[in-house]
C-alpha cells in the first residue's frame, strides 16, 4: 500500500494552467501504475489519466486528450497532473490513485485500491 496527498489545486481562469502533484509514501513507488480521477459536484467519480509504472503507457479521457498531461517522476515518488487550456467543466475535486498492477487500458475506478483525499480545482468563466 502507498499513502497519497495531493497538492496544487486551487482557482484559476478559464484557459489557464494549473500542476497537481501527488506525492507518494510507502515502499515501491515504481512499481505502481498511477492514476487521476475528478469528480465535479453532483456527478460520479470519473477517469482523467493514468500512467504506468514504467511510463511507459499512458491513457487520457476524451475530454482532457491534448490539454492534460499525467509525468511521474520515480525518483521523487511523485505523479503530476499538468493542466493546459483549462475549462470551467474541468471543475472537480481532483484525486490521485494508486494500484500495483500493469496497465493496458484506461483503469476502472475499483481497480485502483489506494486513494489521495483530493485537491480542488476551480475554474472560473
Amino acid at each position: 500500500q502507498v499513502q497519497l496527498v495531493e497538492s496544487g489545486g486551487g482557482l484559476v481562469q478559464a484557459g489557464g494552467s494549473l500542476r497537481l502533484s501527488c506525492a507518494a509514501s510507502g515502499r515501491f513507488f515504481s512499481r505502481y501504475t498511477m492514476g487521476w480521477f475528478r469528480q465535479a459536484p453532483g456527478k460520479e467519480r470519473e477517469f482523467v489519466a493514468a500512467i504506468s509504472w514504467g511510463g511507459g503507457n499512458t491513457y487520457y479521457a476524451d475530454s482532457v486528450k491534448g490539454r492534460f498531461t499525467i509525468p511521474r517522476d520515480n525518483a521523487k515518488n511523485t505523479v503530476y497532473l499538468k493542466m493546459n487550456s483549462l475549462k470551467p467543466e474541468d471543475t472537480a475535486v481532483y484525486y490521485c490513485a494508486a494500484a500495483y498492477l500493469s496497465l493496458h487500458s484506461p483503469p476502472l475506478r475499483a481497480d485502483l485500491g489506494s486513494w489521495g483525499q483530493g485537491t480542488l480545482v476551480t475554474v472560473s468563466s
